[in-house]
């Protein structure tokens, strides 16, 4: 039975078609690490593209990064489902918005859908759409997410059985689109922006249900120790996040390479006001 979600990947070598069958589950398959991203070149393009009247802000550098990057390195937005390795149909990137008025701070999630060729004006555009459509406190302005949730919430004792269902039809492939358009656990990212709520970064898990492979959270900026140029050290105020990876849709060798990328295009962020494509850049398999 064929994924709404995802295309069957076919061509993968015999290590990375032997992996799923050992590391069955996602979070047996978690690598993780910190990126430190020096703010300074983020900083002076912000204030000069605010002089130009353009308001942008670090989130939206970094999902542009991210979405440029996966552009070149496809094989990042991949996930393994029953033990098969497949190519995600979009990129789908999950957030969570903290609504005001709500001292619970339990917010709500959705997705943001992206083109390859997205610029950062396009990410931020969608940002700004985004977050105006879910940072209602009105009921009447819930997402389709929190319709869902609300649903099975009055399900009562049946909740345990709905939750197996859906675990059971996630595993087999079997959910319906319009479900998993407004499911945050089935996306090529989780990200998370903990530096709204003045916390340090963490290694935040990837779900086993659902598809997302990646996770990547913010956290509050920090003084790194750097060796410059003449050999001295000196501290590097940087924004640190969390990554964490499922390990089966690729190699350490092709991740490595893609989150240098990503660093690359957040100290140079100029270059992301123009498509992958315009660029000229070899796309990585």
């Amino acid at each position: 039975m064929g994924r709404v979600d995802g295309t069957r990947v076919t061509d993968e070598g015999p290590m990375y078609t032997l992996i799923p069958q050992l590391l069955t589950e996602r979070h047996d398959s978690m690598n993780m690490t910190t990126i430190d991203i020096p703010v300074e070149p983020m900083r002076k393009y912000l204030n000069a593209k605010r002089r130009e009247g353009i308001r942008i802000n670090n989130m939206t550098l970094i999902l542009a990064a991210y979405v440029q990057m996966v552009s070149e390195f496809p094989s990042l937005n991949r996930f393994v489902a029953r033990r098969r390795v497949f190519q995600h149909n979009d990129i789908a990137v999950s957030l969570v918005v903290l609504r005001p008025g709500d001292r619970a701070n339990n917010g709500t999630m959705g997705k943001l859908y992206f083109d390859p060729e997205d610029t950062v004006f396009d990410v931020q555009r969608k940002v700004d759409e985004y977050v105006e459509k879910n940072s209602s406190a009105a009921e009447e302005d819930a997402n389709g997410l929190d319709n869902i949730m609300n649903m099975l919430c009055k399900l009562g004792g049946l909740v345990d059985v709905a939750g197996w269902l859906l675990r059971f039809m996630d595993k087999h492939g079997m959910l319906p689109k319009a479900l998993v358009d407004v499911s945050p656990f089935h996306a090529s990212l989780l990200m998370t922006n903990l530096t709204s709520i003045r916390t340090n970064h963490i290694y935040h898990h990837v779900y086993d249900f659902g598809t997302t492979s990646i996770a990547l959270a913010m956290g509050n900026m920090r003084d790194v120790p750097k060796r410059g140029k003449g050999g001295e050290i000196e501290l590097v105020r940087c924004l640190p996040i969390g990554v964490v990876m499922d390990e089966r849709i690729c190699s350490g060798h092709y991740f490595a390479l893609a989150f240098a990328r990503l660093k690359e295009l957040l100290a140079n962020p100029e270059i992301m006001e123009h498509p992958v494509s315009t660029r000229h850049l070899k796309v990585v398999k």
